[in-house]
């Protein structure tokens, strides 16, 4: 037995030199692209046409993060190491940092994608995306309610939930707000980083296996979603002036004044308020940008094959960020709480998930892209969305993610302040 911890104990010091001997940034950057790697190998593996894709980098984030804090080897002995985030103590802030930039640069380059597309799109099913996104958001909210007053969970702990459930920060931020002077506010955090983990995997399984059980026609479906609006006269492109051949500069000012407008706060009552956040403000300051595609003589066009990348590379930071974030917490949690938590919260997911599927396919009709697209706007599901464009082939399906989204969001950061009430 000595013989093999000694064996064990070499390894760790070698893996501790090459490895865990990394500082300051190089040590997130390796965690970073390995992370990737390994995300995106876990991704390719195929289950009957079902696969992961980039989520699967979530997962591994998951993994990474919670043995940030693990010590491997019996503590005390020479071989023992510690977590590999105790090797830098700011990597919180420089994982929260790519979290960010991930998710502006993903939510930018979706609004670019689907600013062509977008008001058209938005003016033919303007009603059922607003209805939509209600439902949606009214039916996780009931039953977030229904299971605190029946398990006698804190308020605190069924919005820590909820906004887990539906990936919401906006909703996550709101209940901290409301419940700021509260005895139990710890528990939002808890609750979130329970749901979290299956408010991104389930729904992106979910916009997967649909059209698979449907049998959907793809190409068929993405003609659908083709408006005959959305065809620019190359006229009207002539004589424009490009900053710089990337597009990085009309990115740049699509962040910039979405930056901006996400932070513009509008009071709601005596303690709580409503902004769009860096989310909603990059997203719909993309869709105008990419709408209008110009402004006097200047183009703010970015080519459609850089965007493809930013929506790739944003998507993965996001999950990253998100799963490291996630994963320090989440296995203490479960012993912690228990694993009903897990369960809750997964009907939290599930139950606002089938409720706007079928709404909008038997009573608002709409289309199969157009309803799952509505559907991950309607649970302000990043990683859904990424998962969708991938199984539908097109990023036109962001039109409709873009046009149930706000109103998504503005509902559940209304409704979270009367579920902090119960």
């Amino acid at each position: 037995m000595s013989i093999l911890y000694d064996k064990l104990s070499f390894v760790i010091k070698a893996a501790e030199t090459k490895i865990f001997g990394l500082s300051g940034v190089t040590l997130v950057l390796f965690f970073v692209f390995a992370i990737i790697l390994l995300g995106y190998l876990v991704g390719k593996i195929n289950i009957k046409g079902v696969t992961l894709g980039s989520a699967a980098i979530f997962i591994v984030a998951l993994f990474a993060g919670h043995f940030k804090g693990v010590t491997i080897g019996y503590e005390g002995h020479e071989g023992a190491i510690a977590g590999w985030a105790e090797k830098l103590a700011s990597v919180d802030a420089y994982f929260k940092l790519i979290q960010n930039i991930g998710l502006v640069f993903f939510v930018a380059a979706v609004g670019l994608i689907a600013g062509p597309t977008f008001f058209s799109n938005l003016k033919k099913n303007f009603k059922s995306y607003i209805v939509l996104g209600l439902i949606i958001i009214l039916s996780g909210c009931g039953v977030t309610a229904l299971i605190i007053k029946l398990t006698g969970m804190t308020s605190a702990m069924g919005t820590g939930l909820l906004s887990g459930a539906l990936t919401s920060t906006p909703a996550f931020a709101a209940a901290q707000a409301a419940l700021a002077d509260s005895p139990v506010y710890s528990e939002i955090a808890v609750g979130h980083a329970v749901a979290y983990p299956f408010g991104v995997i389930g729904v992106v399984l979910f916009v997967q296996l649909m059209p698979k059980f449907l049998k959907c026609d793809m190409a068929k479906e993405r003609a659908l979603l083709v408006s005959t609006d959305a065809a620019k006269d190359s006229k009207k492109d002539l004589g424009l002036v490009e900053i710089e051949k990337w597009g990085l500069a009309p990115l740049a000012i699509t962040v910039v004044f979405g930056l901006i407008l996400g932070g513009i706060t509008i009071p709601l009552g005596k303690t709580a308020s409503f902004s769009l956040g860096a989310t909603g403000g990059a997203l719909i300051m993309g869709l105008i940008v990419g709408h209008f595609g110009h402004v006097g003589k200047l183009s703010l066009k970015v080519p459609s094959e850089v965007l493809g990348l930013l929506q790739e590379l944003g998507l993965i930071m996001f999950l990253i960020g998100a799963g490291v974030d996630g994963g320090a917490a989440f296995v203490d949690t479960l012993k912690a709480q228990g694993a009903m938590l897990f369960v809750w919260g997964a009907v939290m997911t599930l139950v606002p998930l089938i409720c706007g599927f079928l709404f909008a396919k038997f009573v608002v009709k709409l289309s199969m892209l157009n309803n799952l697209g509505s559907l991950t706007g309607g649970m302000t599901s990043t990683p859904a969305l990424g998962a969708l464009i991938k199984v539908a082939g097109t990023s036109d399906v962001a039109s409709a993610y873009a046009a149930t989204y706000p109103i998504a969001l503005v509902t559940i950061v209304l409704l979270t302040q009367f579920l902090c009430m119960l």
